[in-house]
């Protein structure tokens, strides 16, 4: 799976856990950038995607993400 392809399944995971399908995500997009991005939506955010593609994000990885690119960035090593 490519940055792109996995962009595309992120972007539909953000759709779906903030119910607004207007949301475009890029590599610069912060919690600050998205209405109702809080602590709790994160966590279901990242629970979602690790589901949607079969792996478990470390401590040191959720702690560390400061936008979408960086959380593409570790899921691209984990492919």
């Amino acid at each position: 799976m490519n940055r792109n392809e996995i962009l595309d399944k992120v972007t539909q995971i953000f759709h779906d856990v903030f119910d607004d399908d207007s949301i475009v995500l890029t590599d610069e997009t912060t919690a600050k950038d998205i209405d109702d991005w809080d602590s709790l939506t994160h966590i279901t955010l990242i629970s979602e995607i690790e589901e949607a593609f079969n792996m478990k994000f470390s401590m040191k990885d959720v702690l560390g993400m400061k936008n979408v690119g960086e959380m593409l960035d570790i899921l691209e090593q984990h492919q």
